[in-house]
């Protein structure tokens, strides 16, 4: 008897419809027909259809950086017996945690999140986690660089002319001599909240949402797409992407080698996140491969490559429970969206200023 996963597929204009929303998030019904040689209504009924089942989705959260969380972490959590769901759901809600996994290995949850500075991680590790009912011991590694991230990996390649139709003419990158982008403000904070919920919402229904005016949101847009402060995603349900398999692997470097072995890791096409880490182990990298006998292989490539590396551990996801900020069911299908924001939890915040009182008396 087949699961509801067998039955799911994506033809090939549902891989193009994929691509191309992940190379131009926001461009109309439209653009995306004339990318891919169909009419508007054809592409909007197409995506339509595959949001419905939970097969892919869109989303927007901010960028990490100034003014609201620089600090990214990756959380290794040990779980007493029986009780690892429970500890994943409960964090899952965490609105400043990017991802949590169920891996294989040495550790039961690989968690993503990110901070305001190092009290904001230590608060978490301590006052959140170490009261969260099941959790036995946890372990976390600052990200000192991440080089990169899920939003630029595409599930397939789309030809030169279709690229060229997606095209956006708004501004994307931030120049060398531009300024660091300020720090987000309440309006910037309602944007990326309707955003997260809808990355497609026109500016007319954002101002609605906001209570700003079309005219102010455009330009903010414009503004927080040319400092980078935006990111969107394009995500697919990871069994249906040709890529069903994602390892984590922990590596020790020589420290000049790292830029060498991140510039080739964000050059292959398997690579989801590459991180440079502040403990021994110095190399973080996500990959998505084809099947599990890809892993030895892969990792052989890659240290032939590089013969100072060492691949010290490696873990691989059961379950993706939460994705850039979406929570998946086992096969990696969306379930619903839980917007990024910056951390605050009043017990955890309590029971710090509880302990420092201690320490004053």
């Amino acid at each position: 008897m087949q699961t509801s996963a067998e039955r799911d597929e994506l033809d090939e204009l549902d891989r193009m419809l994929v691509t191309a929303l992940q190379a131009a998030p926001r461009a109309d019904w439209r653009r995306v027909g004339r990318a891919l040689d169909v009419d508007a209504s054809t592409a909007a009924r197409r995506w339509a259809r595959l949001t419905e089942a939970g097969l892919a989705w869109l989303s927007c959260h901010p960028a990490v950086g100034p003014g609201l969380a620089p600090l990214v972490a990756f959380i290794e959590i040990d779980c007493a017996p029986g009780l690892l769901r429970q500890v994943a759901a409960g964090i899952a809600a965490d609105p400043h945690v990017f991802t949590v996994e169920h891996v294989t290995g040495a550790r039961d949850l690989l968690v993503t999140a990110a901070f305001q500075d190092q009290a904001a991680l230590a608060r978490y590790l301590g006052f959140r986690l170490g009261a969260l009912d099941g959790v036995t011991a946890t372990r976390s590694q600052i990200a000192t660089m991440v080089h990169v991230e899920g939003s630029h990996w595409r599930l397939d390649r789309l030809a030169e002319r279709r690229r060229a139709v997606l095209v956006d003419r708004a501004p994307t990158e931030r120049s060398a001599s531009a300024s660091a982008p300020a720090a987000p403000d309440g309006a910037d904070l309602a944007l990326f909240t309707a955003l997260s919920e809808d990355c497609r919402m026109p500016a007319a229904r954002l101002a609605e949402r906001t209570g700003l005016s079309p005219t102010t949101v455009r330009r903010r847009l414009a503004r927080m797409r040319a400092e980078r402060a935006l990111v969107f995603r394009c995500e697919v349900a990871r069994f249906l992407s040709g890529w069903p398999v994602s390892v984590t692997l922990w590596c020790a470097a020589p420290p000049g080698d790292v830029p060498k072995i991140a510039a080739q890791l964000i050059g292959t096409r398997e690579t989801r996140l590459c991180a440079s880490l502040s403990g021994p182990h110095n190399v973080m990298a996500t990959v998505w491969l084809r099947s599990v006998e890809e892993i030895q292989p892969y990792e052989a490539r890659l240290v032939a490559r590089f013969p100072g590396l060492v691949i010290a551990d490696r873990a691989v996801a059961l379950w993706p429970l939460k994705l850039g900020g979406h929570i998946l069911d086992p096969y990696g299908r969306h379930v619903r969206a839980v917007p990024v924001a910056p951390w605050e939890d009043a017990a955890a915040a309590t029971a710090e200023e509880t302990l420092l009182a201690r320490f004053r008396s």
